[in-house]
């Protein structure tokens, strides 16, 4: 579990490095004219002032130092200057900064066995720092592992689109802040054990395979053909029943059902045609 330690501030360490360097020297220039003594205490100074710079560590913003006595862990500082510590302490830095991880992409199935191709891009940084430094082997390498596992697992749960399952309730195509957020929820319980904090995640590329896009392409096209002819014939059924029933109802023309037929086929045509309708005057009467 990790520890926040607190240590003591090392500006007064350091001075007295300083005064002991400065001593040694004069005791060794001292000692060369005068008595072995002095070498014995610039020495001496030097070697102290050596063990307590080992104590002093400087850190960074946004970055941290796990320490570690002969193999026992001791704590974790996350403040930032310049601090003092056991010179027998042993440190490892860890960046607690936001870190990118844009994942390659990937060749899987969906939920319907078709081949996509999809990416994600995702913002994550160090919350822990005793399970990244020691639950796992090398963290940043476990994050693009799992980062990978987890776009898989993900893929294969969902379908593309909802070509093939009309009740699915949830696609990857259209899915959006849901999708993002069931791939944030995967990443957090796969990386927590490192310690990791999932910032952000999002799907980056989305598509499907090389192998089956024209022909999905051509089946959505298909789809949106069949559903805008369907829009259009209810709306040129809705208008040729109007027309009828305000012919009807203002005694502007009678017709009997033969001239209605012809009439409903002749406006379904002009109301449904791709092409523009040619009008051919009829020059004699309704019935000629």
């Amino acid at each position: 579990m990790e520890k926040i330690l607190k240590p003591m501030s090392g500006y007064l360490t350091l001075v007295i490095c300083l005064v002991l360097f400065v001593a040694s020297i004069y005791f060794f220039v001292s000692g060369v004219d005068q008595s072995i003594t002095f070498v014995i205490l610039a020495m001496l100074c030097f070697l102290v002032s050596c063990f307590f710079l080992k104590g002093l560590m400087i850190i960074q913003p946004n970055h941290s130092r796990v320490l570690n006595f002969f193999g026992k862990y001791v704590g974790s500082v996350k403040d930032n200057g310049l601090f003092f510590i056991n010179p027998l302490y042993s440190s490892q830095k860890m960046s607690l900064r936001s870190e990118n991880l844009q994942g390659q992409t990937l060749k899987v199935n969906d939920k319907m066995g078709n081949p996509i191709e999809i990416a994600v891009v995702m913002v994550w940084k160090v919350g822990d720092t005793y399970k990244a430094a020691f639950d796992v082997e090398r963290y940043s390498d476990f994050v693009r592992m799992q980062s990978e596992a987890a776009v898989r697992h993900l893929a294969m749960s969902f379908p593309y689109d909802n070509l093939e399952d009309d009740h699915a309730p949830i696609t990857l195509r259209e899915g959006g802040d849901k999708i993002n957020s069931i791939l944030e929820q995967e990443l957090t319980d796969r990386l927590s054990k490192a310690g990791i904090v999932i910032q952000e995640a999002r799907i980056s590329h989305l598509a499907y395979a090389s192998e089956i896009a024209g022909a999905m392409l051509q089946r959505q096209q298909a789809t949106a053909i069949v559903a805008a002819r369907t829009k259009i014939v209810e709306g040129a059924v809705g208008m040729v029943d109007l027309a009828l029933k305000k012919l009807s109802e203002e005694n502007i023309v009678e017709l009997d059902d033969e001239r209605k037929a012809a009439m409903v086929s002749n406006l379904m045509v002009v109301l449904c045609g791709e092409k523009a309708a040619t009008p051919i005057l009829n020059a004699g009467t309704l019935y000629n």
